[in-house]
C-alpha cells in the first residue's frame, strides 16, 4: 500500500476533483447510513460538511474499535469531510444552520420523520432558504406508513427485510453478519439517489425530497424473492453455506485446515471442474450431468467436493483449480486482503496521513472514473476540527465563536 501515490490518496486540504466536484453537501445525519452516503459523494469530489453535537460528537464515535480514545470507524465513515459541532436542538443552533444552508446543494438527515419540522425546519422553510435544495431523508421505515416513527438500527432493518431469514444453517437459527450490511447498502442507495436528483435539477432547475427507507433498500436487493413468493408461493429459507441456485457450491476445508469457497454456476465451469478433479465420469452421470440434477442430488456432489478438498492442501487445490479456470477463492480475512498481490497492484487499500493517528490505511475510492477520478484527501475529522474555519467563513468573529462555545452551541 503506497502513501499518496494511489488513485486518490492525498493529505493536502484541497477540495475533491471527482465527477461530483462543485457539489456541496450538508451532512447532519448520524452513525452509518446517512454519513456513508455523504462519504461516497465526498469520495467522488463533493464538498461535505459534517455537523455533530458539541462534546460527544456523532454516536459512531462511541462504537468500537478505538485507538487511544480515537474512533477508528469515524475515520473512514466520515473521510473527505470538514467537521463542525452545532447543537440543532437549540434555537441559536438552528439559526446558524439556516445561515449555512443556502450555501449547500444537498441536505442529508436521518432523524425520525417530523424532527426537523419540530425544530422549525419544515420543507417550506428549507425551500425558502434554498429553493432548489435536495433533501435526502434516511430512516428505517420511510416518511409515511404506520411504522414511520419507529426507532431502529441495522439489525432491525435486516430482520424485517427478510434478509436475516436467509442467513444460517438449515436447521439452525437465523444468523446476522458481523457488520451492519443494511446501513452500508442504504448509504449506496442514498448516494446514487442524490446523484440522480442533481441530474434532474440540472435539467429542470428544481430540487426535491428523497425518502429513503433502510428496510426497503435491504428488501430491494433480494431481487427475485418477492416475485418468487407471489408467483410460486415459495418462501426461501436458510441454506447454510450452500448456494440455492447451483451445485456444487459451498465452503470446504482443505487438508491444511484452510477454508475455500467454490462457485460452479455455469455448465462450462462444471465441465472444467470435473476435469480438474479427475472425475470426467460426472459429465455423463444423470445424477450430476446438469445443474438441476446436481441440486436434486446435492448431498452426493457436495460430498465428492468435500473429500477432494480434504485430500489437498490449499496450495495444491489452488494450483489445480487455477490451471483449469475454475471459480474458487480462499476465505479471506483482513490480513489476507492486506497481503494479496492483486489488491496491492490495484491499490485497493491506501495509506493517508491523519492528524490524530498518523498514517492510516483504508479502502480506496470505488468505482474508478477514467476522466474524473475520485480521491481520498483526508480521514474523518476530529470533533469540531473545522469550527474556526467554517464559522469564520460564515462571518463569525473569534469572540462570537467563543460566546457560542461557552453556551455549548458549537
Amino acid at each position: 500500500m503506497s502513501v499518496e501515490k494511489s488513485m486518490g490518496a492525498q493529505t493536502d486540504p484541497c477540495r475533491g476533483t471527482g465527477p461530483l466536484s462543485g457539489v456541496r453537501v450538508l451532512d447532519i445525519s448520524t452513525v452509518v447510513a446517512g454519513p456513508f452516503s455523504c462519504t461516497l459523494m465526498a469520495d467522488l469530489g463533493a464538498e461535505v460538511l459534517k455537523v455533530e453535537m458539541p462534546g460527544e460528537g456523532d454516536h459512531i464515535r462511541q462504537l468500537p474499535p478505538h485507538k487511544n480514545g480515537v474512533a477508528l470507524w469515524s475515520k473512514v465513515a466520515n473521510r473527505n469531510k470538514r467537521g463542525v459541532t452545532l447543537d440543532l436542538r437549540q434555537p441559536d443552533g438552528i439559526e446558524l444552520l439556516e445561515r449555512l444552508l443556502p450555501q449547500y446543494d444537498v441536505l442529508v438527515e436521518n432523524f425520525r420523520p417530523g424532527t426537523l419540522d419540530r425544530w422549525g425546519l419544515d420543507l417550506a422553510r428549507l425551500r425558502a432558504l434554498r429553493p432548489d435544495l435536495i433533501v435526502l431523508r434516511v430512516t428505517g421505515f420511510g416518511q409515511t406508513g404506520p411504522y414511520r416513527s419507529r426507532p431502529g438500527f441495522a439489525r432491525i432493518f435486516e430482520a424485517m427485510s427478510g434478509f436475516v431469514n436467509l442467513c444460517g444453517e438449515q436447521d439452525g437459527p437465523p444468523l446476522y453478519p458481523g457488520f451492519p450490511v443494511s446501513d452500508a447498502l442504504t448509504g449506496v442507495f442514498g448516494a446514487y439517489a442524490v446523484a440522480a436528483a442533481l441530474l434532474h435539477r440540472e435539467k429542470h432547475g428544481e430540487g426535491q425530497e428523497i425518502d429513503l427507507s433502510a428496510t426497503e433498500a435491504m428488501l430491494r436487493v433480494l431481487d427475485f424473492m418477492p416475485i418468487e413468493y407471489d408467483q410460486l408461493g415459495v418462501v426461501r429459507t436458510r441454506q447454510g453455506n450452500l448456494n440455492a441456485y447451483s451445485a456444487p457450491s459451498s465452503v470446504y476445508k482443505t487438508r491444511d485446515d484452510k477454508w475455500v469457497v467454490l462457485a460452479v454456476s455455469a455448465p462450462t465451469v462444471f465441465r472444467r471442474l470435473a476435469i480438474a478433479i479427475g472425475r470426467v465420469d460426472l459429465l455423463e452421470d444423470p445424477m450430476y450431468s446438469s445443474n438441476t440434477a446436481r441440486i436434486r442430488n446435492r448431498e452426493g456432489i457436495e460430498g465428492i467436493m468435500e473429500n477432494w478438498f480434504g485430500a489437498h492442501t490449499l496450495a495444491e487445490a489452488s494450483d489445480i483449480l487455477m490451471r483449469h479456470e475454475v471459480s474458487f477463492s480462499p476465505i479471506y480475512d483482513m490480513a489476507d486482503i492486506a497481503a494479496d498481490p492483486h489488491f496491492s497492484a490495484r491499490e485497493v487499500l491506501v495509506r493517508i496521513q491523519d492528524e490524530e493517528l498518523g498514517e492510516v490505511s483504508m479502502q480506496n475510492v470505488v468505482p474508478r472514473f477514467s476522466a474524473t477520478p475520485g480521491r481520498i484527501w483526508r480521514a474523518g475529522p476530529g470533533i469540531g476540527q473545522h469550527n474556526d474555519e467554517v464559522y469564520g467563513e460564515l462571518g463569525l468573529s473569534a469572540a462570537q465563536q467563543a460566546a457560542l462555545r461557552s453556551r455549548n452551541i458549537i
